[in-house]
């Protein structure tokens, strides 16, 4: 098992301190996980998630309401969109009455993708941990925020 004090070989003043930095290498160490995974999909973790909002909304829906639902809140969330519209898995459908107003759907080519991909890819994140410890995590982390 993992211990962050041996990891970064570090002291840390107290506990609170030592729970944040263990979120924050936590973090990076899962996002590392991720990157790496979709790379032989083409995508990055953002670009999936944004695939997951599209396919989860079952139809069209504009640009704010996919930046409200993204897990990870990016400001560059318009240029994820555009590559993934490059790439043919999404497209932009414009308004018939208001040329400001454009939506946002997945295409045939992005559900494909996404039925490729394994739906426990993060399995491998998680198995040290059992249903009780993770329900335990994610309460603690609720709360923390």
């Amino acid at each position: 098992m993992g211990d962050i004090s041996k990891d970064i070989n570090s002291k840390f003043a107290n506990n609170r301190i030592k729970a944040l930095l263990n979120i924050l290498y936590t973090a990076n160490w899962i996002s590392g996980f991720q990157n790496e995974f979709f790379k032989s999909y083409g995508i990055s973790p953002q670009q999936y998630n944004i695939l997951r909002i599209l396919k989860g909304a079952g139809e069209p829906v504009n640009v704010q309401i996919i930046k409200d639902r993204m897990i990870e809140r990016s400001p560059n969330a318009t240029r994820l969109m555009d590559k993934l519209c490059a790439k043919g898995l999404i497209e932009r459908i414009p308004s018939d009455t208001d040329r400001r107003v454009v939506k946002i759907a997945i295409t045939k080519k992005g559900n494909a993708l996404l039925d490729a991909i394994p739906d426990n890819f993060n399995h491998e994140l998680l198995k040290n941990l059992n249903e009780e410890e993770a329900e335990q995590l994610s309460n603690l982390l609720d709360k923390m925020r």
